[in-house]
């Protein structure tokens, strides 16, 4: 149980970091794919005004480099 809760709190911490537009230190895109995490960019973090922090994962459509497909071949 303890091992489980620690690698939740690393787990979080990167996320946190990840949120800022950081990459975590030691860390690879790899890496991060393989955790299943997003990559720096993919979150945005909103303050709310009692400030209380909320993390949300951008929409694939919203993201700057999201594939799009114009016309179907054919």
């Amino acid at each position: 149980m303890a091992c489980e809760q620690q690698n939740q709190e690393m787990l979080w911490e990167m996320v946190e970091t990840i949120s800022r537009g950081e990459m975590p230190a030691g860390h690879t895109v790899d890496d991060l794919r393989k955790l299943g995490l997003p990559l720096p960019g993919e979150l945005i973090r909103d303050m709310q005004a009692d400030g209380t922090v909320i993390v949300r994962q951008v929409a694939p459509s919203k993201l700057a480099n999201a594939f799009v497909c114009d016309a179907p071949n054919e």
